[in-house]
């Protein structure tokens, strides 16, 4: 089907004939499904030229897209004293949104049993980390979350949280050895949080 109106034949514009009185050239064009047509369209694009296109806000991603980083979760959660606590994945997760980043959390399929003894699946992290359950994932038990995260990362085109170096992944993952593509963080002798200084922002390569 036509996005336009189709042309009428000769034997129905006799329907179009004007009343007497109104025979002018202009009522009858005007009659015509084409002609109201182009005009629509003619009124349509002077309002565009005359108004103008919408500017986006300052601080929007030129394409509207959020600015993913992804969280090596059963890492992260070993931060502090390496006795895994949920409280270090909250703390990054808090530090990247402060940041203007947009996190995903990869967990290993057993981390829910060294946080409470028990399998947590995606909706349980969630809750405990106040973020949707689609930015969320554990692994299927019996595989590596190793693969998991980077392929997302790749995919997405985001950095890691993480103080693994994915040394066995290189070669299929060079990616890993690029500046700032790893973002590494944890908790000084004193207790303080640190995070890599990490913006939304392409790597550069690295030397």
């Amino acid at each position: 089907m036509s996005f336009f109106p189709r042309i009428l034949p000769l034997a129905e514009i006799a329907f179009l004939t004007p009343p007497p009185g109104k025979t002018g050239i202009a009522e009858r064009l005007l009659q015509q499904p084409v002609m109201l047509v182009a005009l629509f369209f003619l009124a349509l694009v002077i309002l565009v030229f005359s108004v103008g296109r919408p500017r986006r806000p300052a601080m929007a991603d030129p394409e509207g897209t959020p600015h993913w980083i992804i969280i090596d979760g059963s890492n992260v959660m070993h931060w502090k004293d390496e006795t895994p606590q949920i409280a270090s994945v909250q703390a990054v997760i808090k530090e990247l949104k402060t940041r203007g980043f947009s996190p995903g959390v990869v967990f290993d399929a057993n981390a829910g049993y060294k946080l409470s003894d028990r399998y947590m699946n995606e909706r349980d992290f969630a809750k405990l980390l106040g973020l949707r359950e689609d930015r969320v994932f554990v692994v299927p038990k019996g595989t590596q979350a190793d693969p998991y995260l980077l392929s997302a990362a790749r995919d997405l085109g985001a950095r890691i949280v993480t103080r693994d170096r994915f040394r066995d992944w290189a070669d299929a993952h060079p990616e890993v050895k690029t500046t700032g593509f790893l973002i590494r963080g944890g908790y000084r002798s004193s207790g303080e949080f640190w995070l890599d200084e990490a913006w939304p922002k392409v790597a550069e390569p690295a030397a």
